[in-house]
């Protein structure tokens, strides 16, 4: 499996020739977006940030999007949707969490989420994670649908991950959220290349990826 983040909470995780991506950033929004094709798109959130479906298809690829709450099972990929209200800028909004079960790693996208205090029902929702993609922003600074730093690591220690992969809004939200986490300056990386046999004895890495 290799995990490419681009921007905001835009990811290309691949498998050989499968391609999911999550939460793709439109052509039109203010934040630099990529283009490629895939085989399946996450949307959480009905916005230009999380939904550029446009930016996911090429080609003859032409993705299948999911985009709200159930089960899926798409391209040997199971998917689980659940949906959480959440505060978007002003207006109240419905996010999907994912969780996505690859070659056996259960992966979870948080979206766009405005407060760390899940309800028990969300937390068995999600349940056993390998992978938290965990958005982390300053939001005073309108860091819309992230965590402040304070905030995602409280949520990452409710959820327990093997490994966590920040989604930051700034270099300034990573330093805050790897305070937090008691860690110092680690050194981002292009792209991750993972496979199950690598988590299984692992406690809790962060891991930071460098915007493409």
């Amino acid at each position: 499996m290799v995990i490419t983040y681009y921007d905001a909470q835009f990811l290309k995780i691949q498998l050989g020739d499968l391609v999911l991506a999550v939460n793709p950033i439109a052509s039109s929004a203010k934040i630099k977006t990529a283009k490629f094709g895939a085989d399946v798109g996450l949307i959480s959130l009905h916005t230009l940030d999380f939904n550029g479906r446009e930016s996911i298809a090429f080609g003859e690829k032409q993705p299948f999007i999911i985009e709200g709450p159930g089960e899926y099972e798409v391209r040997g990929i199971g998917i689980k949707g659940i949906g959480l209200k959440t505060l978007y800028g002003d207006e109240e909004r419905i996010n999907t969490i994912y969780v996505a079960t690859l070659e056996g790693m259960r992966l979870c996208f948080l979206g766009a989420v405005e407060s760390p205090d899940f309800d028990r029902e969300t937390l068995e929702a999600i349940d056993v994670v390998d992978f938290l993609f965990m958005p982390v922003g300053i939001q005073n600074k309108g860091d819309y649908g992230a965590l402040s730093p304070k905030d995602a690591s409280e949520l990452s220690t409710a959820l327990e991950p093997k490994v966590i992969i920040p989604l930051y809004s700034s270099e300034e939200a990573l330093k805050q959220f790897l305070k937090e986490e008691g860690s110092g300056n680690i050194e981002a990386i292009d792209k991750l290349t993972i496979k199950k046999k690598d988590i299984e004895q692992k406690d809790v890495e962060i891991i930071v990826l460098r915007k493409t």
